[in-house]
């Protein structure tokens, strides 16, 4: 019983604080790619020093020979943290956050091509069913309250959940590697990637990084992504895979919660129908199919 609990608590606790940045990110005044590249660096350091002070080897031969792979990966996180955090501007927290967790399904409809995996009837019926949920959740049905505006936010959280969905599956190729290792190297290859994206594109010089600016972006370099990460990595390992399914499903909860709660962003009817299709869709196609 001891042997689950603290990785159950790690991952309960990492969960819980994946679900709260969104409204931590709402509140940093500065250009998304910024946060993002700013994320990957302090994440990586955090990482590489928790990995340290572990005394683990970081396996650099490993890591040679899928660079291409891990730098793919890396440069697709940037690219979806990007993109998540503008579907936080441009919608609420619960429609970005619903929008992410189609990443399962994309996956669904890629194994085929890309893993050879078969679509079955039962995850065929996930994808349809995520995607009217889908429909409901954008708010199109109530014709009275729509705005044309929730649209490109919408299309940003399908877009990260897209490049989400590239990277679970370009991970399936690095499973040689060990998680800690990984997901620092990811980390850093995320920074770089948006690093020459973020020097044309934003003018560094007209930011102004204050003290309060500069708490929250520690906080989700630090707390949202390096010790959350190095929880997350440190639970699952411990944990069978659909109990680690299962309490995935704390964060997008805990996301819409405090959209609710804090930024006063409450779904409708049509949006709690189509968050319990998207999510309800998710999750039980990643459970295993019974023999």
């Amino acid at each position: 019983m001891k042997s689950s609990l603290y990785p159950k608590l790690g991952l309960i606790t990492s969960m819980t604080v994946f679900g709260t940045i969104g409204i931590f990110v709402r509140y940093i005044p500065i250009p998304s790619s910024i946060i993002a590249m700013i994320r990957g660096f302090i994440g990586m350091l955090f990482l590489l020093a928790v990995i340290f002070a572990r005394r683990s080897k970081v396996s650099w031969n490993i890591i040679k020979k899928k660079i291409v792979p891990l730098f793919l990966s890396g440069g697709f996180i940037g690219i979806n943290w990007i993109l998540l955090f503008e579907s936080y501007r441009h919608t609420t927290v619960a429609t970005a956050t619903l929008c992410y967790y189609l990443a399962p399904i994309f996956v669904i409809l890629a194994s085929p091509l890309v893993l050879g995996e078969k679509l079955t009837a039962k995850k065929l019926i996930c994808v349809l069913a995520a995607l009217v949920g889908m429909v409901f959740v954008s708010g199109i049905l109530d014709l009275e309250n729509f705005e044309l505006s929730e649209i490109s936010g919408i299309l940003l959280g399908v877009g990260a959940a897209v490049f989400y969905a590239s990277v679970i599956l370009l991970n399936k190729k690095l499973a040689e590697i060990p998680t800690f290792d990984k997901t620092f190297m990811q980390l850093g290859f995320a920074a770089v990637v948006i690093l020459p994206y973020t020097l044309i594109t934003e003018d560094f010089g007209a930011i102004e990084f204050t003290l309060p600016v500069i708490l929250l972006l520690l906080v989700v370099g630090v707390i949202h992504t390096g010790l959350s990460y190095a929880l997350y990595f440190g639970a699952i390992g411990k944990l069978p895979s659909h109990t680690v399914a299962i309490f995935s499903y704390i964060d997008p909860i805990v996301a819409i919660t405090l959209s609710a709660l804090l930024l006063n962003e409450p779904m409708g009817v049509f949006g709690i129908i189509g968050a319990v299709m998207i999510l309800g869709a998710a999750f039980i196609s990643e459970m295993p199919d019974k023999k």
